[in-house]
């Protein structure tokens, strides 16, 4: 049983959630989803000691948050999130890795404009920099290719609503200010936490009847927890790839797993074979070119040290190249992510179905144009 609050005091709150979860490996109690998301909603607004905050997260971890406990933290973080209605009937919302790559070159960051040229909007959103991998994300590909990224939801949802580009980046500092600024306690704190987990729920963006989440994972835990919390957030369906690094792309030259779900329904595994899809590569995903320059950060034992800017600058060139036909693992990889996607969202009949519409998009060239 859930021990009551002596108050909605945040310290007395705070405290008395504390004194539960932080207890050890045996005696640590849970908390009510409630509860979590009194706790999340005061450090949100600074209302709690940054040792405290940290002690909260690490205690949660420490124990292993329940769904509950999840979903609390999910309700702070959605009420504190500036949130936009695209007037479009349907979005595509890609949570790609908010710590980024550092292993491949991302091709994701243009899954949007290709999806956007074969009629389905689409919204993906991230930050700049955050544990444990500091690595290659969104905003950094995309800033390179030219592409605005510190702009508001609303402006965001405008740019779905136009048809010559229907899609765009938002930022978690624009979407949720307050959420980005524990970035710092973050960073203090060096290991994965509940946030890491729940933040790539946030849905930013909506369409006036469906959105769609579609986001990636490494661990087999993972898939019914972001499913659970997909749902809890009000998505009308979710797509969770088994993707290379955590991302929605899966690897190109072995078979996979995704799980689904449709109509807030329960979830589905299904099996993924790239060459199914006539995908025949000898690489898992966009290889780092040889000449990368490195970078001389030190004492960290998770990421491998690229240079963010330089490889950043590396997959723009290459997700533009692959947007105006150009052959290769990019092109590729954008090819098999984006027919799961039009399969999952009900535009193509068969992943086959959706791949053959992809390349179709991409040897025209004509996303291309939409990246800007």
């Amino acid at each position: 049983m859930n021990q009551a609050l002596p108050s909605q005091d945040p310290e007395k709150v705070m405290h008395s959630i504390i004194q539960r979860i932080a207890t050890g490996p045996e005696l640590s109690k849970d908390i009510s989803q409630e509860e979590a998301r009194l706790g999340m909603q005061a450090i949100l607004e600074g209302k709690i000691d940054p040792v405290r905050a940290g002690i909260f997260f690490i205690a949660l971890r420490m124990k292993r948050e329940t769904m509950d406990e999840n979903k609390g933290i999910l309700d702070a973080i959605l009420e504190a999130t500036d949130r936009a209605t695209a007037d479009v009937d349907e979005v595509v919302d890609i949570a790609d890795p908010y710590d980024g790559y550092n292993r491949c070159l991302p091709a994701a960051p243009f899954l949007p404009a290709l999806l956007a040229e074969l009629g389905v909007p689409a919204v993906n959103h991230g930050l700049d920099a955050v544990g444990p991998k500091y690595g290659v994300t969104a905003r950094h590909v995309l800033h390179a290719a030219g592409v605005p990224v510190d702009l508001s939801p609303a402006q965001a949802a405008q740019r779905l609503s136009d048809p010559a580009l229907g899609w765009a980046y938002v930022d978690q500092k624009q979407f949720n200010p307050r959420l980005h600024d524990l970035i710092d306690l973050r960073v203090r704190m060096i290991k994965r936490q509940a946030m890491t987990t729940i933040e790539t729920e946030n849905k930013p963006i909506v369409g006036r009847k469906r959105t769609h989440f579609v986001t990636g994972y490494v661990h087999k835990p993972y898939p019914p927890i972001y499913a659970q919390l997909a749902r809890h957030a009000g998505f009308d369906s979710a797509l969770i790839v088994r993707g290379v690094e955590g991302g929605v792309i899966p690897s190109l030259r072995q078979p996979g797993k995704a799980t689904y779900f449709q109509d807030r329904g329960e979830e589905i595994e299904m099996d993924i074979n790239p060459a199914d899809l006539g995908i025949e590569q000898t690489v898992r995903a966009v290889p780092l070119p040889d000449d990368l320059p490195k970078s001389d950060r030190a004492g960290d034992e998770v990421a491998i040290m690229v240079d963010v800017q330089a490889t950043a600058q590396a997959a723009a060139r290459a997700g533009l190249a692959a947007l105006k036909g150009e052959k290769g693992p990019t092109y590729d990889s954008l090819v098999l992510a984006g027919a799961l996607i039009l399969h999952h969202v009900g535009r193509a009949k068969t992943p086959r179905e959706g791949a053959d519409q992809v390349r179709a998009a991409l040897d025209s060239g004509r996303a291309a144009a939409r990246v800007r």
